[in-house]
């Protein structure tokens, strides 16, 4: 006999599992860290096992405890923790990678519901917190292929900090496409697209982030409206900022984690509008931010906090955003006819 079941929506049924989204963001993080391991040694593959291992651990742990579902099998933890490991340097104490992973798994996720329910991006949360907990060891960067020296060769500052004295308008283009710009600390256009800077282990290459990227939007995982708002936003204001100048454009969208915030943080289901038009809302905000903290605060990058403020906004941004119902009429204010 034929049973006619009511449920609650969504009735829209869709292939994709948790699992699966998961497992393709995991490919599409791949060749970042092939390049970080090439670029910055074991010690980057290292690094992003063990906060990988420390997340799921963790998680499952939490699971015991507090005898909830296991959840571990959905690899949102080891999402979390890839992407916890490309926000650090890659010589940071293992403790510390350790706490990390403990702030965005316990607290940010498991505590507020598990995923789908944390109102914060937990590997952004958890970097945040290393970085005021700890500032002298999140600002200690590794120079790139020292490694094949044998010798930890650190550098003082990431290209955004180097950049802060250098007038582009004075560089030729074949100065800038040199192994290292003449008279600067700052590396080539050409050495920032592959990666061969200081910098987090798995923000520093343009290129495999790019690849990434593309391939979460080509298989329809993300949509292009939040990564191309916040990269754009940062490109446009950079231009003018800099004098209408391409080249201090160029540096500003290849430094920091901007393009591995715009694509793989930025994009996250849960804590990110739902609409087209929210998405692009969530984008020009964190172009906003980042910029204003890039230019004109203490520290020389803003994308971890300016996704965290948008985070915060999500809420009120769906509010704002969200579609009138076909049919529904909007009620009429208190006190008039």
């Amino acid at each position: 006999m034929n049973k006619l079941f009511v449920e609650s929506s969504p009735h829209i049924r869709s292939a994709w599992t948790t699992q699966k989204i998961m497992l393709n963001v995991i490919i599409a993080l791949c060749p970042a860290l092939i390049m970080s391991t090439y670029i910055f040694g074991i010690k980057a593959l290292l690094m992003t096992v063990i906060c990988c291992t420390s997340c799921v651990l963790l998680e499952f742990l939490f699971n015991k405890v507090t005898k909830r579902e296991d959840t571990i099998s959905d690899l949102s933890a080891v999402v979390t923790g890839m992407l916890l490991a490309f926000n650090l340097p890659v010589d940071l104490p293992i403790y510390m990678a350790i706490i990390g992973c403990f702030v965005a798994i316990v607290i940010v996720k498991c505590l507020f519901g598990g995923i789908g329910q944390n109102f914060a991006n937990p590997a952004i949360t958890a970097r945040i917190v290393l970085m005021m907990s700890f500032a002298g060891a999140m600002t200690k960067w590794t120079a790139p292929f020292s490694w094949k020296d044998g010798v930890d060769a650190t550098v003082s500052a990431t290209p955004l900090a180097a950049m802060s004295g250098v007038d582009f308008k004075e560089l030729s283009l074949g100065q800038l496409f040199n192994s290292t710009v003449t008279g600067t600390e700052i590396p080539s256009i050409m050495d920032m697209f592959l990666g061969f800077r200081a910098g987090c282990l798995g923000e520093t290459c343009v290129a495999a982030l790019l690849l990434g990227g593309l391939y979460l939007m080509f298989i329809g995982l993300i949509r292009p409206a939040t990564p191309l708002c916040f990269i754009g936003t940062v490109a446009v204001l950079s231009f003018f900022y800099g004098g209408c100048d391409v080249n201090f454009m160029l540096y500003q969208l290849m430094s920091g984690g901007l393009i591995l915030g715009a694509f793989f943080m930025a994009t996250d289901y849960a804590t990110t509008p739902l609409t087209t038009k929210g998405k692009i809302v969530f984008g020009v905000g964190c172009g906003l931010i980042t910029f204003a903290i890039r230019q004109f605060a203490s520290m020389p990058e803003g994308v971890s906090f300016s996704i965290l403020v948008m985070n915060c906004l999500t809420p009120l941004i769906d509010r704002y955003t969200a579609p009138r119902a076909l049919g529904a009429v909007k009620p009429k204010k208190e006190g008039k006819q």
